[in-house]
């Protein structure tokens, strides 16, 4: 991934007053979750998604730069990244992390990683 991991990307179809909550989630390997709550504040926008089952009822953090693409019509968003993936990065404490300048490096540095964070 190039460019800022904090900032969807321009193809990805966002339309800033469209509510994101509720909208299934896709990996590039399968459905991951629903949107729980999303940020589109400037260089720090996100998607806090509930996993459900899939990881034992946890939620993460997603950068809005992984997403790919967005289908307002059919509630869901795509992202660049495998189940495991999105399963192995930092984990998410909740409200805790939404403000932690500190979990947001880590989390960006996850996501723009290395060859070891590449499918």
């Amino acid at each position: 991934m190039s460019g800022d991991v904090w900032g969807y990307r321009e193809t990805s179809g966002r339309v800033r007053d469209i509510d994101l909550t509720g909208f299934k989630v896709e990996a590039t390997d399968g459905h991951i979750g629903k949107v729980d709550k999303h940020s589109d504040v400037v260089g720090a926008s996100y998607l806090v998604v509930d996993t459900g089952h899939w990881i034992f009822g946890k939620e993460v953090l997603l950068p809005a730069g992984t997403v790919t693409r967005i289908d307002q019509e059919e509630q869901r968003i795509h992202v660049d990244r495998t189940k495991a993936q999105i399963k192995d990065a930092p984990e998410f404490a909740g409200e805790r992390h939404l403000t932690d300048a500190e979990y947001h490096r880590q989390v960006g540095a996850y996501y723009i990683g290395g060859p070891e964070h590449r499918a």
